[in-house]
């Protein structure tokens, strides 16, 4: 396995566990991007930026609101002890326990069964194997603007380092990108004190996300103070008296934003070079370029996770990984298509915004036959007495029936509640199973079965409903 993200950690365990001579080359840190710069340090900043957004607003719980003191190099040591707390899950000493053998350096393919490796302590060692998973990840892409390099910029790798020891946070902060990265960076540095400017090309944030979904994150990033700029391209950099600033343009007019600090965060491409894919024709454009069995030009060498596609998910690497490790130790014999059919998500936004399957949006676009059932957390007892009732939760189902397309949920612990519908929908279980199995009260998970219960109602039979009011009359004579 090349690579020691969630993708080439779950397929070292599943060979050792199958009893194979396994090695696992990483040339940075255990974990990947996920532990050390990615899902891990950014849901620590998250919490962090919760519990000022809370204490300014203890109003809505009848205490008195304070404006919290943030020490913020203190919250930057917070993320990295959190990471620390959770590397050993990941460490070499638990994967060597395993009976992986786990090389720190550079992997390099020679040809299909001889992989180089240039390890840190300065020496070279080559491996013979049956079959090599390819697991490099992703790294953050950089805008092409002019004058970026000059000014100066950080990305979701490199902010954790690169903040750490700051006595405050960024006092005028530009974060480009308006995706889920960007929206919860935003919306955390806003919290804890920097004024944010967040710039987005596209009509909106979130794009990937229903309308009504990313305008409830947009009107909470923009009472959190942050300054969305949407339909704004950027379209140069520079500074100017020692002040950094940054050109943004929007129908034909210009404005520059001055800024101390400022974040790319516009999305993450594969890694794909210098592993000897191209000496070997394995073709890598967006991605490598793998069959249904995630298997590549030589069938024994395999990719999963972010540098295989088509998601940048850890959990969809990790769940890749099943597919491509059983297929390069028992492709021989059984090969196993990697299975897409219901792949959940979420931004972890306040509010969060969770999704599997169909959007509403994508639906009408496809020209998917649906129906949408919908129930507001307004009318959810346990998100009122949280004093959070922003959100809802949103079904697709087919015309008619209660077979589940999609499902979007928007609010408080949105990630958790969805895994009902992700459940349901692998499995092949209706609104009427959601409906028909109970919720403890009062609980989140009760919107869940509201909303079918809501679907319930909009298909009750009209003559049925007739007879049994002319059989009640009746019987009480």
């Amino acid at each position: 396995m090349i690579g020691a993200g969630s993708a080439g950690l779950v397929s070292a365990y599943i060979a050792a566990g199958a009893k194979a001579k396994v090695t696992l080359v990483e040339a940075n840190r255990m974990g990947g991007d996920c532990l050390n710069f990615g899902c891990v340090p950014s849901k620590a900043l998250i919490g962090s930026a919760k519990a000022a957004h809370q204490m300014r607003n203890a109003h809505r719980y009848g205490l008195r609101p304070v404006e919290p003191n943030i020490p913020f190099s203190a919250v930057m040591e917070r993320v990295h002890e959190v990471i620390a707390e959770i590397e050993p899950h990941d460490s070499i000493e638990r994967y060597t326990a395993l009976g992986v053998e786990v090389l720190q350096g550079y992997a390099k393919l020679i040809d299909p069964w001889t992989v180089e490796i240039a390890l840190s302590s300065g020496e070279t060692q080559r491996l013979t194997t049956r079959a090599i998973v390819i697991a490099t990840g992703a790294q953050p892409f950089v805008p092409p603007i002019p004058g970026i390099e000059d000014v100066g910029f950080l990305t979701s790798d490199t902010l954790w380092d690169g903040l750490r020891d700051r006595p405050e946070a960024p006092k005028r902060l530009v974060v480009l990108g308006g995706g889920p990265i960007g929206c919860e960076l935003a919306q955390s540095f806003a919290r804890l004190g920097s004024k944010v400017t967040q710039i987005e090309m596209a009509p909106r944030l979130m794009m990937r996300e229903d309308v009504d979904a990313s305008g409830l994150v947009e009107a909470s990033l923009r009472s959190d103070g942050v300054r969305v700029l949407t339909g704004h391209k950027a379209v140069a950099c520079g500074v100017d008296a020692g002040s950094k600033w940054i050109e943004v343009e929007n129908d034909g007019d210009r404005q520059r934003i001055e800024f101390d600090d400022m974040i790319a965060a516009v999305g993450r491409s594969p890694r794909l070079k210098g592993f000897g894919l191209e000496e070997l024709g394995i073709k890598t454009d967006r991605v490598v370029a793998t069959n249904a069995y995630l298997q590549t030009l030589h069938p024994n060498i395999l990719a999963a996770g972010d540098v295989a596609g088509p998601y940048q998910f850890t959990h969809v690497a990790g769940h890749q990984a099943w597919f491509a490790t059983i297929n390069a130790l028992f492709g021989d014999i059984r090969r196993f298509r990697a299975d897409y059919r219901v792949i959940p998500w979420a931004t972890f936004t306040d509010p969060e915004v969770a999704r599997v399957g169909l959007s509403e949006t994508e639906a009408k676009e496809k020209n998917i036959p649906h129906e949408v059932t919908r129930f507001g957390n307004d009318d959810l007892d346990r998100a009122i007495a949280d004093g959070s009732p922003g959100g809802f939760v949103k079904v697709l189902t087919v015309p008619g029936k209660d077979r589940i397309l999609g499902a979007t949920i928007v609010g408080d612990h949105a990630g958790d509640l969805l895994a009902e519908f992700v459940f349901a929908m692998k499995h092949g279980h209706g609104l009427g199973k959601i409906l028909g199995t109970i919720h403890i009260y009062p609980t989140r998970a009760e919107a869940n079965k509201m909303v079918a219960g809501q679907w319930r109602r909009n298909h009750l039979n009209g003559v049925l409903l007739s007879l049994l009011e002319r059989f009640q009359t009746w019987r009480r004579g």
